[in-house]
């Protein structure tokens, strides 16, 4: 049998010819990444372990996103350790606050990530490079720490399934929808430890923001990683980003697949997950009357500028409801320049939404729209669980950024479509 496109990846960067599922290697890693939450327990780690110095200083990544810019005390200390642990071991790809951004967004857009690498991040949507042909993944802090002594880390080989994209999407449908369509049919752990490769025609059609928001929830399915075969707009954006060279794996015609899915986009409608879990999904036209209190346009899924282009086009002339309050995060100082510049920021501030500066936030309810008891939320992040933006008796709607920008100015869950 043949390997799918992330067992060659793995293959090559553990030295071997082949590799199968289920079997344990030990790779060799092109990034290591961490951020203000899980980094400091890494360092702790790696000091534990007897660490002098980084495996290579290019090759580690530090992003203090999560609580930042810093919210407590609590919080500024968490963000000094990376601080002083990036200067002492002179990392290159250290961004604080003015020049950082959410950690999965800026990454590619800093150009350290390319096509055929092996990533590991102390942060579960690290499987967002998988957009760009990487295998990507999410490790704990431990595992991480021990990637920055050594620069190589142990993985099973995962299992693969296979998604066959085919169809255009409409127009209001986006890569969010494809993504919770999929995980409404296939469950929170339908890909569990598994490897979900997209495949197919319909792949040209989706934009490379598209296909990060789209890797970006394959751990909503319990996936190992997510990703996409390397096309002409992936090595575009590679060359556009980043001066590294890159490496093109394609899978065997004979690869082995776990179970095969044909979606055809042109059959989607906008979706919307309901809580408390991503699986829980309805189409726009199935969700009734829901009414909400704020919205959260943003994140490492969609605070993209297709995203940010999209939530604007909805609210162009329009006014939020009074008494919804709609905060939008740009995902990286560069996406917000470039927001402001094509008058995006003049659209939310003039519809009566807020925007903030590049933070993860509301997404893990750290701050910037920490929920109240009974209050609910149509959110462009990536999960919905109980006491993830807040109050325990809350509620997250995760939506595209088009849905949640028509609801805010409805008042309720609405479908762009009728703006």
């Amino acid at each position: 049998m043949g390997m799918t496109m992330t067992q060659k990846i793995l293959a090559a960067h553990a030295g071997l010819d082949k590799v199968e599922a289920g079997q344990f290697i030990e790779a060799k890693l092109d990034m290591v990444l961490a951020n203000d939450i899980t980094g400091p327990v890494s360092i702790k780690e790696f000091e534990k372990m007897g660490g002098k110095k980084v495996f290579h200083k290019d090759k580690i990544a530090l992003v203090p996103d999560h609580f930042t810019p810093n919210k407590d005390i609590k919080s500024a200390e968490q963000c000094k350790c990376l601080r002083e642990f990036a200067c002492d071991q002179e990392v290159t790809n250290y961004f604080e606050v003015g020049e950082m951004g959410i950690e999965h967004a800026l990454l590619p857009e800093k150009g350290l990530v390319v096509a055929g690498d092996a990533v590991i991040g102390a942060d579960s949507h690290t499987c967002t490079y998988g957009a760009l042909g990487a295998f990507s993944t999410g490790v704990g802090s431990t595992d991480l720490a021990a990637g920055m002594a050594t620069g190589e880390a142990w993985f099973k080989v995962p299992p693969a399934i296979k998604f066959n994209l085919i169809g255009k999407p409409s127009k209001w449908v986006s890569g969010k929808d494809i993504i919770l369509h999929i995980i409404g049919k296939i469950g929170v752990d339908g890909a569990r430890y598994k490897s979900m490769e997209f495949v197919g025609d319909g792949i040209k059609n989706l934009t490379m923001d598209d296909r990060f928001t789209i890797a970006n929830m394959a751990i909503e399915a319990g996936a190992k990683n997510g990703i996409f075969p390397v096309d002409e707009l992936t090595i575009e954006y590679i060359k556009d980003h980043s001066s590294r060279d890159y490496k093109v794996y394609e899978a065997d015609e004979d690869a082995l697949y776990d179970e095969e899915y044909t979606i055809d986009l042109s059959a989607l409608r906008p979706t919307v997950s309901f809580p408390h879990l991503p699986e829980n999904t309805k189409t726009i036209d199935e969700v009734g009357e829901v009414e909400i209190d704020q919205v959260v346009i943003g994140s490492c899924t969609n605070g993209r500028i297709d995203d940010l282009r999209a939530a604007a086009e909805v609210l162009k002339g329009q006014k939020v409801k009074k008494g919804i309050r709609v905060i939008i995060v740009p995902a990286t100082q560069k996406i917000y320049l470039q927001a402001l510049e094509e008058g995006l920021i003049k659209t939310f501030i003039e519809a009566g939404a807020v925007v903030s500066t590049p933070t993860c936030g509301p997404c893990m309810g750290g701050h910037m729209g920490i929920l109240a008891e009974g209050e609910r939320c149509v959110s462009t992040t990536n999960r919905n669980f109980v006491g993830r933006m807040g109050h325990v008796k809350s509620e997250i709607y995760l939506a595209s950024p088009a849905v949640a920008a028509a609801s805010a100015i409805a008042g309720k869950i609405y479908n762009p479509e009728n703006i």
